[in-house]
């Protein structure tokens, strides 16, 4: 259905707006689609880093999307944004559904379990157009330099904000054309103001985020609108402004100079998007501007390049495949990176392939007549599309949540854990049944959830945001507060059980990386020199029976386990309170991922360790017990018995990465846990 042709024609001729304008191929465009498109091949392939390319991408659709909105309105035709809108997603979808159909199967057949369902979520996302969100939620690290370990379908993430604006912009656009009418204002004028305050909103916005919190700022729909709102600005302004030839020249070289340069002097991996993407902005706002040179000199005129020209028909597509086929590559193989040939082995594949979804895909539907000739039409398709992705990953989730509930229905028998450890224990359950936790409950991580309230609730936001605690317990038998960084995170998973059953109540005080210990020590993060005095002070202020910590520090590359500089003394500050300190021997950790190591090999006792390989001999924090008040756990018998660290202790996952425990094998030795908490306490 058209939309009401009110907000689509002028009310009457005007003498001050442009004489509408026929549509203008530009094939310099086509080309610096090529160039952003190869600048970010390569620098995933090879450099690990940000070129600036999606940003330029960013920015070209909204200039073309602008342009074609405003002669419609200035020729007085109709905008019909809901044939727009079939048009534009029926031309869209087909190839990403291809793209994530064949992801999807080659993650089935070539990743480990562990990341099925992660990619049932992405792809979801990316079908949806909502990627960039469920990774900004997740806050992924765009820019880490381990591609393997990387989402497949993570690179949806700009085509998911680009769908978004698709939908946002023509509706912009039609009111902007609607305000025309009533006020008798120019349309352009009216888009100006209304993209110029979209620009200066979002740009600020994005400036203040990236600061803040910038894997989220990434993301993040509304730090990335400026870069639309300057392509759209500009699409407005170039009818309006003649350079001279010389100029244009010199502005298309340097914008293309500065382009190509973005990723390699710019520090983007922790500044993007924020006004460091002006960069990349301005550098192709400066390439469409001197279009149109009419000399040889012209950078438009290398732009035209037939091979770009041809490589920019199939940009979309060559965006589309190239990450996939990166990341699926580096997992078969188990490498961390490509080298030289076979990273071009894998750019000339991804052109390859990319040339092979233009032609038999993109290209067929996006001429077929028969979805043109109504919107209702052109929604068959992309229902269609929808639908193909849409069974096959409601089909495997299904099949991995039926496995899941045969795996919980099976019991403590089928596995044990930690009691399988015990000296009288007999097997009784099932010998082939399943190892858990599954994959589809991974990362099987332990989280109280709910956020601190009353009396266990920090006034300093800083803390306030990082505290939580289990249900609320009137008048506790204890107060325990777990104060540190994950690895104290994990364990209060063995405690919670105990703490239900005494009717104890857990605070939990957590932070990244923030050892109990010396704040100011070179070992802890700077963000903790600040934080871990404030969570002192309120620990102290709240009175608990006792704190839950770690002791040590343990490392995978063979540095021997120490104490954690200054824990003595902030264990100290803390008994001399009247609070007394659980100090817990931390885990083991490993140069790789025991978990995907024990999925992917027949024997699971391959995956295993040296307990000397992580951890030393003796417990280092032994002596501490000799402190009145301080109270020394080592459970490393129960972590790497007869003196060896594997992967799997009685049918279940110890590990759901190279360092954290699972919450499932912790449960399973919360009973050894409560046995000698309260012999060491006498509680």
């Amino acid at each position: 259905m058209p939309v009401d042709v009110d907000l689509a024609r002028p009310a009457h001729p005007r003498p001050d707006l442009p004489a509408a304008r026929a549509a203008v191929y530009r094939a310099d465009i086509q080309g610096l689609r090529s160039l952003a498109v190869l600048l970010v091949v390569v620098y995933h392939v090879w450099l690990g880093r940000v070129s600036g390319g999606v940003d330029v991408f960013l920015m070209i659709s909204a200039f073309l999307l602008t342009e074609s909105f405003v002669r419609k309105v200035e020729a007085g035709r109709p905008l019909e944004l809901l044939g727009h809108w079939a048009h534009r997603f029926r031309r869209l979808l087909p190839a990403a559904v291809v793209t994530i159909l064949g992801t999807v199967a080659a993650v089935r057949l070539l990743a480990p379990a562990s990341r099925w369902e992660e990619t049932i979520d992405q792809a979801w996302a990316s079908l949806l157009y909502v990627q960039n969100w469920l990774l900004a939620s997740r806050s992924v690290d765009y820019y880490a330099a381990e591609h393997a370990t990387a989402s497949p379908l993570q690179h949806f993430w700009s085509l998911s904000i680009q769908g978004q604006v698709f939908i946002l912009w023509p509706i912009l656009l039609a009111l902007g054309a609607w305000v025309s009418r009533r006020t008798g204002w120019s349309y352009r004028g009216v888009l100006a103001v209304t993209f110029g305050t979209v620009f200066a909103a979002s740009l600020a916005w994005s400036v203040v985020e990236t600061a803040a919190n910038q894997p989220f700022a990434y993301f993040d729909s509304r730090a990335r609108l400026w870069e639309f709102a300057a392509g759209s600005l500009l699409a407005l302004a170039l009818p309006l402004v003649r350079l001279p030839r010389g100029l244009k020249v010199v502005l298309g070289w340097a914008g293309l100079a500065a382009l190509v340069a973005v990723g390699l002097v710019l520090p983007v991996e922790r500044a993007f998007p924020g006004y460091v993407a002006l960069w990349p902005i301005l550098a192709a706002g400066s390439v469409l501007a001197a279009g149109g040179t009419g000399t040889a000199l012209g950078a438009d005129r290398f732009l035209s390049f037939r091979p770009l020209v041809a490589l920019g028909n199939s940009s979309y597509a060559l965006y589309l495949v190239h990450w996939p086929i990166l990341v699926l590559y580096l997992v078969a193989t188990g490498r961390e990176s490509a080298g030289l040939l076979d990273g071009l082995a894998i750019v000339a594949s991804s052109i390859l392939l990319a040339e092979l979804v233009t032609r038999v895909v993109e290209t067929p539907l996006r001429r077929l007549s028969w979805a043109e000739r109504s919107p209702l039409r052109g929604a068959v398709v992309i229902l269609v599309s929808l639908a193909l992705v849409a069974a096959p990953l409601t089909w495997w989730r299904s099949a991995l949540a039926q496995e899941a509930a045969e795996a919980a229905a099976a019991g403590a028998q089928d596995n044990p854990g930690a009691a399988a450890l015990a000296a009288d224990y007999e097997p009784a359950g099932d010998p082939d049944a399943p190892t858990v936790p599954l994959p589809a409950d991974q990362p099987d991580w332990f989280d109280l959830e709910q956020e601190c309230e009353g009396r266990f609730r920090p006034d300093e936001e800083a803390l306030s945001g990082r505290c939580t605690q289990s249900p609320a317990v009137d008048d506790p038998e204890r107060v325990v507060v777990a104060l540190g960084d994950s690895h104290t995170q994990q364990w209060t998973a063995a405690v919670a059980p105990l703490a239900r059953e005494r009717g104890w109540q857990i605070v939990s005080l957590l932070n990244a990386g923030c050892n109990f210990g010396d704040p100011t020590h070179s070992s802890q993060p700077d963000h903790c020199a600040d934080w871990l005095p404030m969570a002192y002070d309120f620990v102290e202020q709240l009175g608990p029976d006792a704190v839950l910590t770690i002791a040590t520090n343990t490392y995978p590359n063979g540095t021997p386990e120490r104490v954690v500089p200054g824990y003595e003394e902030t264990a100290a500050r803390f008994t001399d309170a009247g609070i007394e300190v659980i100090a817990l021997r931390d885990n083991p950790r490993f140069t790789f991922d025991p978990y995907e190591c024990a999925l992917e090999e027949e024997d699971p006792t391959a995956c295993s360790i040296p307990l000397e390989a992580s951890m030393a001999t003796t417990n280092p924090a032994a002596s501490l017990a000799r402190t009145p008040g301080v109270h020394v756990l080592d459970l490393t018998d129960l972590v790497c018995p007869d003196g060896t660290c594997p992967a799997v202790i009685g049918n279940v996952y110890a590990y759901f990465d190279s360092n954290h425990l699972t919450t499932t094998y912790l449960t399973s030795l919360a009973p050894s846990l409560e046995e000698r908490l309260l012999a060491s306490t006498g509680w």
